[in-house]
């Protein structure tokens, strides 16, 4: 099959993406390896040699021509960030017969050195799949900033997130990132994606079961980054996931309203939620959050099933809700 070519403009350039500023090097790819290693590399080096490890390469990565090394670890020396999603078994077992069938480990993972650990942000089943094997050793390309770690998870392609598994992982990093170096939500924007995703992380954690994708859509209407440091930010956080959570009480009293009358459809909380939402009849912005989860619970509690017709609940169908 045809390669598909990237979007090209009329002069023949390759189209720029809305919000990237990058300019990148003009370093070519003999220009990318280090002949001699610049002193931060080199303490690093001397560090992985000290720790067990061995350095292979340094070379400099082409678009911001940062310094990196390319090494072997101990994988008892190696962990999973702690604010990344949970090793999925399946996931394992398919890279461990793949690894199996190929008697070869190709796929390099991504880490940060600290205290004497190496934290990979995106080599989580990688590693776990190396361990079951009992492979002594771990490629990784070894990255100086800690800070990295953090937006590698921006760029991890190992598995394909479900949301509840994104909101974990991204309330992991805040936590993380408010007990550390504690930055502005509006500075931690590009790692943490959107404030919805924040939001239901708290409320994933509360209630693992949670049908976030009902509410997904409409805190990313309401939601924002607030311009405090985490620390600060994160109690109003834990407040919204619960308003959240009172929310979902109220939707799940009325669905269970709607099954005692006999109605039986996937899409019943949707169906709730939908009907609950004022902001498909509302003009101009939206209210405030806690404006509009109050006024939404109010709603769901007074629903009336005996005034729900079939034909209303059978218009809402559409995808299958999202798994959780």
């Amino acid at each position: 099959m045809a390669q598909k070519k990237r979007p090209v403009t009329k002069s023949g350039r390759p189209r720029a993406r809305k919000g990237v500023k990058l300019t990148p090097t003009e370093l070519t790819p003999p220009q990318l390896a280090l002949a001699e290693r610049p002193p931060e590399l080199d303490a690093l080096a001397k560090a992985v040699e000290a720790d067990g490890g061995a350095v292979l390469a340094a070379y400099r990565e082409p678009l911001g021509g940062h310094p990196l090394l390319f090494v072997a670890l101990p994988t008892g020396k190696v962990e999973r960030t702690p604010f990344q999603r949970d090793v999925s078994d399946p996931h394992v077992r398919r890279l461990t017969v793949a690894m199996d069938k190929t008697k070869r480990y190709l796929d390099p993972i991504i880490a940060v050195r600290e205290d004497g650990k190496y934290w990979t942000p995106n080599g989580g089943h990688r590693l776990t799949a190396l361990q079951e094997l009992g492979a002594k050793s771990v490629l990784a390309l070894l990255v100086p900033e800690r800070e990295v770690a953090y937006q590698i998870l921006a760029l991890n392609i190992e598995k394909a997130h479900n949301l509840r598994e994104k909101s974990l992982e991204v309330v992991r990093m805040y936590r993380d990132l408010a007990g550390s170096v504690n930055p502005k939500e509006t500075e931690m924007a590009l790692e943490l994606e959107e404030p919805a995703l924040v939001t239901l992380g708290f409320a994933y954690e509360a209630r693992a079961r949670l049908s976030g994708s009902a509410y997904s859509p409409i805190l990313r209407k309401v939601d924002a980054f607030e311009d405090r440091r985490l620390s600060e930010a994160l109690p109003g956080r834990e407040r919204r996931a619960q308003a959240l959570l009172a929310l979902d009480d109220a939707v799940s009293e009325a669905v269970e309203r709607l099954k005692a009358r006999g109605f039986e459809s996937p899409y019943l909380k949707a169906f709730v939620v939908a009907r609950v939402n004022p902001l498909r009849f509302m003009k101009g912005g939206a209210p405030p959050f806690d404006e509009l989860l109050e006024q939404m619970t109010k709603r769901a509690r007074g629903l009336d099933a005996g005034k729900i017709r079939g034909e209303d609940v059978a218009r809402s169908g559409g995808a299958a809700a999202e798994a959780e």
